[in-house]
């Protein structure tokens, strides 16, 4: 991760509040609170994220982080342009360079990512939602990289993370429009895993990130390296990738453990080590 204490002006507040953090299990659940505004990205907002993400980081007993937003209206409705109206203009390239990292960092997480899209995400919202590893949208959830209807472009990932996971053509559609699409088209175009019954997204996103939780927690993380590393790399370099993220997990306890737990026939208990 990203260095974190040199990036912020010394006059930006750490302020927990703007992002709620609970555990349940192995499981952490982050919440945006600021439903009064849409859950807006500011300043103090990516401080908090950011702090929780490289504390996060150094946790290797949690196996899974949900990220959602406070309320039903949104998720996360990108930054707080109020803040940027009247932010003095040296300042900007100092937001945009911590809403790039606050994503970065997110990203680089050793744990999986799960984003629960409670309602819209627009510009910033959908850029952390493409840092996450599975994205579980409820029926009613809008997502779009809406920045060219500002006059500026996705600047947090959103035109490299984008067509990587949905393909060129798509993410073109969607940043060159400036469009709005809902959930069903949302999971139609691979930008998320599945959409939720009514009521039940954070239900439904914490029993699939307890699903990866109930899995051998090393192996895991090395999968996930492995994919997230391999796949920018030829597949001969993937390949290679692949081997060594394997080797991590041929000493681990939890492999003799999985290996035992089959033997006898019941359900391993996976230790992390």
């Amino acid at each position: 991760m990203q260095e974190l204490r040199a990036d912020f002006p010394s006059d930006v507040p750490d302020r927990p509040e703007l992002v709620l953090a609970e555990r349940t299990g192995d499981v952490m659940v982050l919440t945006l609170n600021r439903p009064e505004v849409m859950n807006c990205l500011s300043f103090p907002t990516l401080k908090r994220l950011r702090t929780l993400f490289h504390e996060l980081a150094q946790d290797l007993t949690l196996r899974a982080i949900v990220l959602t937003g406070a309320g039903e209206k949104a998720f996360c409705a990108g930054a707080d342009l109020k803040e940027r109206r009247e932010m003095p203009l040296e300042r900007v390239p100092i937001f945009v360079k911590n809403i790039r990292r606050t994503m970065d960092d997110l990203e680089a997480l050793p744990q999986p990512t799960l984003g629960a899209i409670n309602g819209v995400a627009f510009g910033g919202g959908t850029e952390l939602l493409l840092a996450c590893d599975l994205r579980i949208a409820a029926p009613h959830a809008e997502l779009g990289l809406t920045e060219t209807s500002l006059a500026i472009i996705p600047g947090a990932g959103g035109t490299q993370r984008l067509p990587r996971l949905i393909g060129k053509a798509r993410a073109k559609e969607l940043i060159l429009t400036a469009k709005k699409i809902g959930a069903e088209r949302a999971e139609r175009y691979g930008l998320v895993n599945e959409v939720a019954a009514p009521g039940k997204l954070l239900e439904r996103a914490l029993e699939l990130a307890r699903t990866i939780a109930d899995n051998g927690p090393v192996a895991v993380r090395a999968a996930k390296r492995a994919i997230d590393l391999g796949t920018e790399q030829a597949l001969t370099d993937g390949l290679e990738t692949e081997a060594r993220c394997y080797d991590l997990v041929i000493p681990t306890r939890d492999r003799l453990e999985a290996l035992g737990a089959f033997a006898e026939k019941r359900k391993p208990r996976f230790e992390g080590r």
